[in-house]
């Protein structure tokens, strides 16, 4: 049991949700970052749908690391993340319609993201299942975590509401001259908010900047 949690297996879990994170230090997942911010329940859902997916997706792809030819290794990989996909997309649509609609094309679209690619074929493909699951889930919960913070910036400024409850459309907060900002929608203030982060992140771990 000691070995499950060792300090190794501890860093990797935790490395990808601050330090090493996939969105604002390795830049990966943005597109998706974009698409999926302007209300906080739909990137909460998208979060954990990445955060499943890339978990499972390693877990399997480590088992069976040994026995895929290295000629097809990126087929199989798609496939077993298609075919995940494919089955958190029916669940949502089983069991959360509203959001599946929501999010659109993008459940979808999980398939070709650069995260899990990224961690099938660095990580899953010479480690075991073990700290392939503690991987994927680090590196899932790192991107939600993202997805989390610019979706309540997005949704609370831009519509006053956090997951459809009503938090800053008050006349008393209104009487001091406060109106909800519509520029806080539009995909391009995600693009900022990532942007500050980024900034954020890089500006508080110096050994992030870029040396020159």
């Amino acid at each position: 049991m000691g070995n499950l949690f060792s300090a190794k297996n501890r860093e990797v879990f935790s490395t990808p949700i601050s330090m090493n994170n996939p969105v604002t230090v390795q830049v990966l997942g943005i597109c998706s970052a974009l698409a999926v911010t302007s209300k906080l329940e739909p990137a909460i859902v998208m979060g954990l749908s990445v955060t499943i997916i890339t978990a499972f997706s390693n877990v399997v792809i480590s088992l069976i690391r040994k026995t895929i030819p290295n000629r097809i290794r990126i087929i199989v990989q798609l496939v077993v993340v298609a075919a995940l996909v494919t089955i958190v997309s029916e669940l949502l649509k089983a069991f959360a319609y509203d959001v599946s609609v929501q999010l659109s094309v993008y459940v979808g679209l999980i398939i070709t993201n650069c995260i899990l690619m990224g961690r099938l074929e660095a990580f899953a493909m010479a480690n075991g299942p073990w700290e392939s699951c503690l991987d994927g889930l680090g590196n899932g919960l790192g991107y939600a975590k993202i997805l989390v913070i610019v979706a309540f910036i997005r949704e609370l400024l831009g519509s006053g509401t956090l997951l459809g409850f009503n938090v800053l459309n008050h006349a008393a907060i209104q009487e001091f001259g406060y109106v909800n900002n519509g520029l806080m929608l539009m995909p391009p203030m995600a693009l900022i908010i990532v942007a500050c982060l980024i900034w954020y992140q890089r500006a508080k771990h110096p050994e992030l900047q870029d040396k020159e």
